[in-house]
């Protein structure tokens, strides 16, 4: 409970950080639209590439706890720094409420700027790997009466963050846009301190594994093997291969990989030879691997194309942060006569979808699902990935019909040139595709983080659970990297991304072209998804009179859940 307390205060304090960056870039520092964009997405890709780092320094030396702890500490530290920068004028250039002719931020100014993303950078990168796992490892996984909650734990933790993101939306991003940005900045930095206090708190309570070694130097010596013994012939009988239980035993507490005909040349690190040493000593892990650690590779191996495809998704939809909120803030944002909507609060719909997917898809879809595919999940993580990806198409076509609506209306009403106007069209014309947004999150973004988690060798979560992020971080510098180039060549006059005026502009043929990059990426993934083979485990109970272990193969594909499986109606 204290760990989820932490965990929905630093997603408040993310959330109500980021949703509305793109609003202090273009109204305070005064910066084009499409320079803006570019600095979002190049963040987000940073912050979401150092927890890759965070992960190998969670599961090297410092183990899960004390890199949550770091970092978020140094990510205070950066919500200190930018919400003093938001009270003092001299960090801020002279305001422009016109939006013609303004003065951009200094370097100066933006140098203190890029300073404080940094810190958050960093400290994201302890965080994000490591929070997901680190909650996971507070359950047994290994115990028959909760398999069905491994399946329903990260919907649970979805669902968590879902509430303190939907609480920032209204709350945070209501104070920045009518009350001011040293609050609306000052709200989260307090929750970021408060989530810190709660975590360490509740620090005797947790349970703490120690980490196995660098996952790094594994996976190399592995390589370095098999590349010694090229010429090695494999045994045909698997089991001549190299096995050490008690080698293995910190790095597979709940069973050893077993293993499979994939990628066979590997298998050459295991093959013993006339040269090993393998008496009672410890052999030379950089000449002969067990099976277990070259199952490992493969492990990873084979999780690497389903990850894959994740980036693309992550390119289409990174446009819901700057250009989305850019055509909210030109419509009619009203929701009674005297409310209005903040542009980033539309975000509220996705999440408020999300939410109410999550329930539903636990209570109505899963049941439902189980009577056809007798699977307890209901579905495959692969089957619900595909799902997802399906209906995030949908949602990129409908936004560009949207953006046709939204220019038809302006050039109605003699509004094109005139970028400040309120277009008289509602603003909720943008509902189906935030809602349509969370749809797709609730089986792609949910189903991804689960199946990394599920696929990945049981020492290497964390570092497997960061190529989540990093997909999202490949994903957003090949987003900047696309509307480059989209505003590069587009020409000057009828430029697709304009830099002031959006109704000048034809975002519609950007969403076209990020429609046709999903549909590339569903037809990969499918490709990948039919010939992925879900990894082998040897799982051992130990009961009070006997150590001698049940030995039972999870196949993770028919979603089968080891042991008794009398609370699968709780999934």
């Amino acid at each position: 409970t204290i760990w989820a307390a932490n965990e929905v205060c630093d997603r408040f304090a993310a959330t109500g950080f980021h949703a509305n960056m793109i609003t202090y870039l273009t109204q305070e520092l005064n910066l084009p639209l499409v320079r803006a964009s570019n600095i979002l997405t190049n963040f987000s890709g940073t912050a979401s590439f150092t927890p890759l780092l965070g992960a190998l320094m969670a599961d090297s030396f410092a183990g899960r706890f004390r890199t949550i702890t770091l970092g978020t500490i140094i990510y205070e530290m950066g919500l200190i720094s930018i919400t003093i920068s938001a009270i003092l004028p001299k960090l801020r250039p002279p305001p422009c409420p016109t939006q013609q002719n303004c003065v951009e931020a200094s370097p100066l100014q933006l140098w203190v700027f890029y300073l404080c993303l940094l810190l958050t950078i960093i400290g994201s990168g302890g965080i994000r790997p490591n929070v997901v796992t680190f909650g996971a490892d507070q359950i047994d996984m290994t115990k028959s009466k909760v398999g069905s909650r491994s399946w329903n734990f990260f919907n649970w933790y979805y669902f968590s963050m879902g509430m303190a993101t939907l609480a920032a939306l209204t709350i945070v991003v209501y104070v920045q846009d009518n009350v001011g940005w040293g609050w609306g900045l000052g709200i989260p930095t307090i929750a970021m301190a408060l989530s810190i206090i709660a975590f360490v708190m509740g620090s005797p309570l947790y349970k703490k594994f120690k980490p196995a070694g660098s996952p790094l130097t594994r996976l190399a010596q592995v390589v370095v093997a098999a590349v010694k013994k090229r010429k090695v012939v494999v045994p045909a009988d698997s089991s001549l291969l190299y096995k050490n239980k008690e080698l293995d035993a910190s790095i597979s507490v709940h069973g050893r990989l077993l293993h499979t005909d994939k990628f066979k040349w590997l298998d050459k690190a295991a093959v013993v030879t006339n040269d090993d040493a393998i008496g009672s000593s410890t052999p030379d892990l950089w000449s002969l691997s067990t099976v277990h650690r070259v199952e490992e590779l493969k492990s990873i191996i084979r999780v690497l194309p389903i990850w894959a495809a994740g980036i693309l998704l992550v390119t289409s939809h990174s446009h819901q942060s700057s250009f989305v909120i850019q055509q909210a803030r030109s419509m009619d944002r009203h929701l009674l006569c005297s409310i209005q909507i903040p542009p980033a609060s539309m975000s509220i719909f996705s999440t408020l979808t999300m939410l109410i997917g999550l329930v539903l898809y636990e209570r109505l879809f899963v049941p439902f699902a189980r009577r056809f595919t007798k699977n307890p999940a209901g579905i495959t993580c692969l089957q619900r990935m595909g799902i997802g990806f399906a209906i995030g198409i949908v949602a990129t076509i409908v936004a560009g019909l949207v953006e046709i609506k939204r220019k038809h209306v302006a050039a109605e009403h003699d509004l094109l040139d005139k970028p400040k106007a309120v277009i008289p069209i509602s603003v909720f014309w943008l509902l189906p595709q935030y809602c349509l947004h969370g749809i797709a999150e609730v089986f792609m973004s949910v189903g991804h983080l689960e199946f990394l988690y599920d696929q990945s060798p049981e020492s290497m979560r964390s570092t497997a659970t960061a190529l989540y992020w990093v997909a999202i971080s490949t994903g957003n510098y090949l987003s900047t990297m696309i509307v480059s180039l989209v505003h590069k060549y587009t020409g000057k006059e009828r430029n697709w991304l304009p830099d002031r005026n959006l109704n000048r502009g034809r975002l519609e043929n950007y969403y076209w072209l990020m429609s046709g990059i999903q549909a590339i990426d569903l037809i990969y993934y499918v490709i990948c998804a039919w010939f992925y083979t879900h990894k082998p485990l040897e799982e051992e109970e130990e009961s009070e009179n006997s150590k001698q272990g049940d030995v039972q193969m999870a196949n993770h594909a028919k979603g089968e859940i080891h042991g008794e499986a009398s609370n699968v109606g709780n999934v």
